[in-house]
C-alpha cells in the first residue's frame, strides 16, 4: 500500500475483499466462490487484497453466565472456542493456498458475529464484504437472526451474500 505524506492512501492501493468465515460449510463455500471469481490462479498481479475474518464468540456469551463459580467451565469453553478459531483460520489459509492466493490477511475478532463482521469491513476499508448464507427458513431466521441480513443492512460497503447450492436429488 502506498500513501501520500498526509497519510491518505493513493490509487495504487488494491480494493479489499473481506470474507467472513465460521466453521460452517456455507462460509467456506463463500470463500471458495470468492477465490474462484476474484483471484485468478497464477496471475502475475492480484487485483484485490483479501482479508478473512472470523468472529469468535466469548465463552461468557456462549454460557450466558459469569462469576467465579463457573471459572473452570469458562476456561474449557474458551479453549474449545480457540481451537475452533484456529481450525477455521487454518482451513481458510489452506483453501487460499490451494488457489495460489498467499498474501492473505486473517483477522480473528471476539464478539457477536453480526457486529464483528461489519466492524472488520470498516477496519479494513472493504470494497466488498462476502458472507455465506445458511439458507435458514423464516422461523429459524426469526429465532437465530440472520448474520447476512444484518450485514446487508449495516455494513458500509457492498455486501455479497453467497448461497451454497442445494444438493440435487
Amino acid at each position: 500500500m502506498e500513501s501520500s505524506s498526509n497519510g491518505i492512501s493513493t490509487m495504487a492501493e488494491k480494493p479489499v475483499i473481506v470474507v467472513a468465515v465460521d466453521e460452517s460449510s456455507h462460509s467456506f463455500y463463500a470463500l471458495e466462490w470468492t477465490l474462484d471469481r476474484f483471484f485468478v490462479p497464477f496471475a502475475p498481479v492480484q487485483h484485490y487484497s483479501l482479508v478473512i475474518v472470523h468472529a469468535r464468540p466469548s465463552a461468557s456469551t456462549i454460557l450466558g453466565i459469569a462469576g467465579n463459580s463457573v471459572a473452570d467451565v469458562t476456561r474449557v469453553v474458551d479453549a474449545e472456542l480457540s481451537r475452533i478459531a484456529d481450525w477455521v483460520v487454518e482451513k481458510g489459509k489452506e483453501l487460499c493456498s490451494r488457489e495460489s492466493v498467499n498474501n492473505v490477511m486473517v483477522d480473528v475478532m471476539e464478539g457477536d458475529a453480526r457486529s464483528v463482521i461489519c466492524e472488520a469491513a470498516d477496519k479494513h476499508h472493504a470494497t466488498i464484504l462476502v458472507v455465506g448464507s445458511h439458507g435458514y427458513g423464516p422461523m429459524k431466521r426469526a429465532v437465530l437472526g440472520s448474520v447476512s441480513d444484518f450485514c446487508a443492512h449495516h455494513a458500509h460497503c457492498s455486501v455479497l451474500i453467497v448461497k451454497k447450492p442445494k444438493p440435487k436429488h
